[in-house]
């Protein structure tokens, strides 16, 4: 018995995944064209990915954001989860990796469900919100630049139904938010982040130590 989430060691790593992950091929295709990125280590790993998926079909999940696309692997695993007539509203500024996301989502056969938006993340979102779409989203996830994620995360609130999810990556930083030490722009804006989002009522909480950190908030009615 153990009071603390366990240490995950390279080989127990390994087993987690030998007997748990459910990679389909595609997404492993992906997963190994972005490592030979040098910008590879924004993807995140396919066990978040499954459990994403899994989240989205349990509180059946038809509309959906994605704050921050890279190159597709969340919006994928997804797009895979969603019915047919499900959509996926997916932000990002890069032409050039949302390419390969493209190129994915087609071999897929979801490009349907997604509606890329190549612009400012918070533009997009307030465009939606002027347009009347607030509380019309079941998921969310967040992925993007960390010194805009409270801007994110209180548009992408707002659009969120009552009951809806929105998931929230990096959130630990690889340990750097525990060390004040650490003070760059993107591990303070990170730490003040969490202790915005530990104060906030308005949603159900909680923080999971699953790849960088991977925050879960549901919003209360």
């Amino acid at each position: 018995m153990s009071n603390r989430s366990i240490t995950l060691t390279d080989s127990l790593y390994d087993y987690m995944n030998d007997v748990s992950l459910r990679e389909p091929p595609l997404l492993l295709a992906l997963r190994e064209e972005t490592s030979e990125l040098t910008q590879r280590s924004m993807q995140i790993s396919p066990e978040q990915g499954q459990f994403m998926a899994l989240l989205a079909r349990l509180i059946g999940a038809r509309r959906c954001l994605e704050v921050g696309v890279f190159t597709g692997y969340s919006s994928l695993a997804t797009a895979l989860a969603l019915p047919d007539d499900g959509r996926i509203v997916a932000c990002d500024v890069s032409e050039e990796w949302t390419a390969v996301a493209r190129r994915y989502w087609k071999r897929a056969g979801v490009e349907h469900k997604i509606d890329l938006r190549l612009a400012p993340a918070t533009e997009t979102l307030d465009d939606l919100l002027a347009q009347g779409r607030a509380g019309t989203f079941d998921f969310a996830f967040i992925d993007a630049d960390k010194t805009s994620y409270l801007a994110y995360y209180e548009r992408t609130l707002a659009l969120l139904r009552t009951g809806g999810l929105v998931l929230i990556d990096n959130t630990l930083w690889s340990g750097r938010v525990a060390d004040p030490e650490v003070a760059d722009d993107d591990t303070v804006a990170l730490r003040h982040f969490n202790e915005v989002l530990h104060r906030d009522e308005r949603v159900d909480l909680s923080l999971l130590p699953l790849g960088d950190g991977l925050t879960l908030a549901r919003k209360r009615g």
